[in-house]
């Protein structure tokens, strides 16, 4: 592993993107290349076999580039590949994902804390942030909630707008939710709701965006292995299992640039 090789991001379509932005923003000076698997999308609703199975697949194709960490950056990844992910790369890259930073975070800042989470069916049904969080502040209780609904509708633009409201107030005001005092948004493609769950709360929760702590936790990781890039980086790249217009928009108005997307098939 080179300091100036690239940092890969990888999700199932361009929720990864809300990550990967604030990565960038954290790490001016590291190459990022993003894979978003457009033909899977959304991971959410499948099998862990099969998602295990798309994620080696992928840290191939970042292996492939020389990425020096590989960033899980979808919740139902984390949940279901990360371990396999992390034997299967060995000693070739570092890899993070988007859960473990977010419970450090909630252990010091909830502990003894009702805490909400929303996300993916994979995410919730997994149970892994109730098992991490019962480990690292065993004090908490974790209330989780499946939002099937909401990943689709961000991918198909279908957010900040009447319809999407309402999606949100119904999903927000089950049972399963009352009396927290911070909430999760437990997939990637939801800080893009953010202010509208925000304002469903009133202010009165803390709602809890993964990016910046995924992003502060990436830049220890370099640090400490003595890995943070210098100099100015190469051009960030964008590869894709199957070209979608909504891909291609999320990630010119997240990195304010055109973007030239690369399609790399998984299988042929």
């Amino acid at each position: 592993m080179e300091k100036n090789s690239a940092i890969g991001v990888f999700d199932s379509g361009m929720g990864g993107l809300t990550v990967a932005h604030a990565v960038k923003k954290l790490l001016p000076n590291e190459q990022l290349i993003y894979f978003g698997d457009s033909a899977h999308l959304h991971y959410g609703d499948k099998s862990a076999a099969t998602i295990q199975a798309y994620s080696v697949k992928i840290c191939d194709v970042l292996l492939q580039q020389g990425c020096k960490v590989i960033l899980i950056a979808c919740n139902s990844a984390s949940a279901a590949a990360y371990d396999l992910v992390k034997a299967y790369v060995g000693s070739k890259s570092l890899v993070l994902n988007v859960i473990d930073p977010v419970v450090a975070y909630l252990a010091k800042a909830y502990d003894k804390s009702n805490i909400g989470l929303i996300g993916t069916k994979q995410t919730v049904g997994s149970g892994v942030y109730h098992q991490k969080l019962k480990a690292a502040a065993p004090s908490s209780a974790l209330r989780a909630l499946a939002t099937p609904l909401l990943a689709p509708m961000i991918e198909e633009g279908f957010h900040k707008n009447d319809i999407s409201n309402q999606i949100i107030g119904e999903y927000l005001k089950q049972p399963d939710l009352t009396n927290i005092e911070a909430l999760i948004l437990g997939c990637t493609h939801y800080p893009l709701i953010k202010n509208q769950v925000v304002a469903f709360f009133d202010d009165s929760v803390e709602v809890i965006d993964s990016s910046d702590i995924v992003a502060k936790a990436l830049y220890n990781l370099l640090s400490e292995n003595d890995l943070l890039g210098v100099g100015k980086p190469n051009h960030d790249r964008f590869l894709v299992s199957d070209f979608t217009p909504s891909f291609e928009a999320a990630a010119k108005l997240f990195f304010q640039k055109e973007v030239a997307l690369e399609k790399h098939v998984l299988w042929e």
